[in-house]
């Protein structure tokens, strides 16, 4: 009997985008469980994977059929009381590309295993044989050689994708004895010297913070794709990142490229090795409930960016750029009136990463950012700028991840407090798992950094005078959110609503220049509301709802601001 679990991937008539996949497991007990994951690490909602699969059958060592019954949307029972091992073939529609999906065509194989290979509960190795075309390239960090390789467990190879492609090409750094591989599938006139040597910087950076890498070898698997697209997911020895257009990767997009890069680069710590209690080890089964979001998505997104800044691949107009990105994100959406950013970490798997019932809850990704920028200060403060947050994640790892132990939220208060020698209970109270306003913390903490808030009315007057976000459908405009207690909510109007006319003026792609010109007037607007025609009046509110936020840096640092600056960003001040 094989001690391992032997696959076989196969891809043709790869225009029906059905990746072909036969495995062949041990078998020593009576019956055998194989299960399909339910999610993927990265996302934190339920994937249901097997809406996937088509024709799976099982056959035993001497090729009859065995009956295979599933026990819930994504497990099969076998029984296998009469043979040693069994076979089983099925076929894996690929036919979504992004960061974390499966996916074929006539160009390219590309697998994040996850989504497709079957486990059991026993740990048993995987032996992986892939059937591509001569001419195309593996890029992955399984350690495939003539298209095969062993893999020690389903956890590595969950964690491990992979893309073959005849149009991937490659550039090598190293730092701290560590190699980093940047591989581009599908792109051409890469700029490998700007590329290479931007990586470099903010690499060295994180891994300085931190004084060790948790990986040997590290892979970007960078897909880049004729339409718009932006997209990461982490592993512990790669990331898969998808971005586009290609045409525009080394220019306006080459900022996004550097972002994404380094903050799946900083998530092989932070999620990947210093991991919540309730995901360690993961349970591909079920969901892993956590609240602890803000710290393992929140942080990763500060400092990704912070990286960049400190490594001095952004300048500091640059990085207040994406700061202020942040701050809109959380002032656009009223659910931070609502639900705390630890109750919204739990519930990523209650409805994912859309948006949602409008106003219900808050993004673990923003407002931990923004959370992470305040207690950066805040131990910056307490500690005359000898620690910041980077301490305490070094202290995570170090305490929790090396020892191979999840954290709770309560460890990684307990560490900000011991570090900070003062209490975060009330912080946690009100901005972690309470609702209060961010204003005051925030304006707290840029002043610190020698930085400052501007607000402004939004330049659309739907958004500023009415309190309504719309977008083009065709020539008329759909609602996509509301600010409540502006003039669009009670005025009644709702999210999808589809307005046609102002004061009986057909629209023609100009709801603004209609709402300008009746400033000073009454609006009475025409709507399509699911197929029934609606006017709605709408009343008079002398304020502004929808703001633009950004961030600057003050004219003239004071002495602290500029200690401050030094310290947090790594910046010379004259």
């Amino acid at each position: 009997m094989s001690a391992s679990i032997q696959y076989r991937i196969s891809c043709v008539n790869a225009q029906q985008r059905y990746i072909q996949f036969s495995a062949t497991f041990p078998s020593s007990q009576d019956h055998l469980s194989l299960h399909l994951a339910s999610w993927r690490p990265g996302r934190y909602e339920l994937g249901n994977f097997a809406k996937n699969i088509k024709g799976f059958r099982v056959f035993d060592e001497h090729n009859n059929v065995l009956d295979a019954e599933k026990s819930n949307k994504d497990t099969w029972q076998i029984q296998t009381a009469n043979t040693s091992q069994i076979r089983v073939e099925y076929a894996y529609f690929a036919n979504e590309l992004n960061a974390g999906s499966t996916y074929l065509d006539d160009q390219q194989l590309y697998i994040n295993p996850v989504n497709c290979f079957l486990f059991t509960d026993e740990s048993f190795s995987y032996e992986l044989e892939l059937t591509i075309p001569s001419n195309w390239e593996i890029a992955s960090s399984l350690p495939f050689e003539n298209n095969r390789c062993v893999v020690e467990n389903f956890d590595r190879l969950a964690d491990s994708p992979l893309i073959c492609s005849a149009q991937l090409e490659k550039g090598t750094y190293e730092v701290n004895g560590h190699l980093f591989h940047v591989w581009f599938n599908n792109q051409k006139f890469i700029q490998w010297e700007k590329v290479l040597v931007d990586f470099e910087k903010f690499t060295k950076a994180q891994i300085t913070d931190f004084s060790e890498f948790p990986a040997k070898e590290f892979h970007f698997l960078i897909q880049t794709l004729p339409y718009a697209a932006y997209h990461g997911v982490e592993h512990l020895e790669s990331t898969v990142i998808t971005l586009g257009p290609n045409y525009d990767v080394f220019g306006s997009l080459y900022k996004e490229l550097l972002g994404v890069s380094s903050h799946e680069l900083y998530h092989v710590w932070n999620v990947k090795s210093i991991r919540p209690a309730e995901m360690n080890p993961y349970d591909f089964k079920a969901e892993n409930y956590s609240v602890s979001g803000f710290v393992y998505e929140g942080i990763t997104t500060y400092l990704g960016d912070l990286y960049l800044l400190r490594s001095g691949v952004f300048s500091l107009e640059q990085y207040l750029l994406e700061l202020s990105k942040q701050l809109q994100k959380h002032f656009d959406n009223p659910g931070r009136f609502n639900y705390s950013v630890g109750a919204s970490s739990f519930d990523t798997w209650l409805d994912g990463y859309t948006p949602g019932a409008p106003g219900r809850k808050v993004s673990i990704y923003t407002e931990g950012c923004l959370l992470a920028l305040v207690t950066d200060v805040k131990l910056r403060e307490a500690t005359n700028h000898k620690y910041g947050i980077q301490e305490v994640m070094k202290r995570l790892y170090f305490d929790f991840a090396v020892k191979g132990i999840g954290y709770t939220w309560q460890d990684y208060q307990q560490i900000l407090e011991n570090v900070s020698g003062t209490s975060f209970q009330d912080f946690f109270d009100r901005f972690v798992f309470g609702t209060e306003p961010y204003e005051s913390i925030l304006v707290e903490a840029c002043e610190s950094l020698g930085l400052e808030i501007k607000q402004v009315p939004s330049a659309s007057y739907a958004e500023a005078k009415l309190g309504m976000k719309i977008v083009a459908k065709g020539t008329d405009a759909q609602i996509l959110s509301i600010y409540p207690g502006s003039p669009a909510d009670l005025g009644g109007l709702s999210v999808n609503d589809e307005i046609l006319a102002v004061n009986q003026m057909r629209l023609q792609g100009n709801l603004d220049a209609w709402l300008n010109f009746y400033d000073a007037g009454i609006k009475t607007l025409l709507i399509n509301r699911n197929g029934r025609l609606i006017e709605k009046t709408l009343p008079e509110v002398n304020r502004y709802f929808y703001l633009t936020h950004t961030v600057h840096s003050v004219e003239t640092l004071n002495q602290h601001q500029r200690k401050a600056r030094k310290f947090w960003g790594n910046l010379a001040i004259d």
